[in-house]
């Protein structure tokens, strides 16, 4: 990939690690593809890189909805001559079961549903400008879920933790499943990182009251969490580090390269996963 001429689309590029990632790429010269819902904070980003070396666009869309989705994936490749990374940076944690315009619950919907028909929509972009990545933006929170396919979007017993955690499980299970799917001639490799507990960062802004108090206080405790600049420096880094461009299917934690949890490395578990998600958006299973 070239630092000069690269084009990194991410998502959740607005506020918080996405934010600074996407200034310190553009500094560095690169093309940066933000993707928000926040149109204010999208453009003024937009405007605050015309000094750098590269430039950051702003594309407004909520990932909840499938079309969305669907018609950002044509709008990019449309707009870029080529892809070269791809993050899957946003995500959110709501306090209530609440369902998208598809019937699925949100949570599951924007913060697994999304990157995977986003990353089925851009492949072929993406292999066209290889070599090229597809990076997640996962939690240790992964390692207190499990994948429980009779009732994997909390149609009884919604609870907000549990779904962000099942939900990230099911973006890890999918980033491995991914990296092992692609022939290792694709020129493609697809990683995660762990970005920290980072107490500033707008993930629970739809969380209940409870929750976005507690991760207030947290963040006035010296000590505590990942500061938002650290956790920004390791989402880049695997953006533009060479070993991330050879190493596929590993998951990066600020202790460097760790196993993921179980369920995530179950093969049997992984292809349960990718077809039932290819049948909850409506494309063949058997890409890529």
């Amino acid at each position: 990939m070239s630092q000069n001429r690269g084009v990194v689309v991410l998502t959740g590029g607005t506020s918080g690690i996405g934010r600074i990632a996407a200034t310190t790429l553009a500094t560095a010269g690169w093309t940066v593809a933000v993707v928000g819902r926040d149109r204010a904070a999208g453009e003024s980003l937009a405007a605050e890189s015309s000094t750098a070396s590269g430039m950051i666009r702003f594309h407004r869309a909520d990932l909840a909805t499938q079309a969305r989705v669907r018609s950002l994936a044509a709008e990019l490749r449309d707009g870029y001559a080529r892809i070269d990374a791809l993050v899957h940076n946003a995500g959110l944690s709501g306090s209530d079961r609440i369902e998208t315009a598809d019937g699925i619950e949100r949570t599951f919907a924007v913060n697994y549903l999304a990157p995977y028909l986003l990353t089925h929509e851009l492949l072929d972009s993406l292999r066209a400008s290889a070599p090229a990545r597809i990076v997640t933006t996962g939690t240790e929170l992964h390692r207190r879920a499990t994948l429980d396919f009779e009732n994997l979007q909390f149609e009884t017993g919604y609870d907000a933790r549990r779904a962000y955690s099942r939900s990230k499980l099911a973006l890890m299970a999918f980033t491995l499943e991914l990296a092992a799917r692609l022939p290792a001639d694709s020129g493609v490799t697809a990683n995660s990182f762990h970005p920290g507990f980072v107490p500033s960062t707008g993930l629970f802004r739809d969380a209940a009251r409870r929750t976005r108090l507690l991760v207030r206080l947290a963040g006035l405790v010296p000590g505590v969490g990942t500061s938002p600049q650290a956790a920004a420096d390791r989402l880049v880094r695997l953006v533009t580090d060479r070993t991330f461009g050879e190493r596929t299917g590993v998951y990066v934690t600020g202790d460097g390269i760790e196993e993921p949890a179980p369920e995530a490395t179950d093969p049997a578990l992984r292809e349960r996963l990718w077809e039932r998600s290819a049948a909850l958006v409506g494309v063949d299973p058997a890409w890529p």
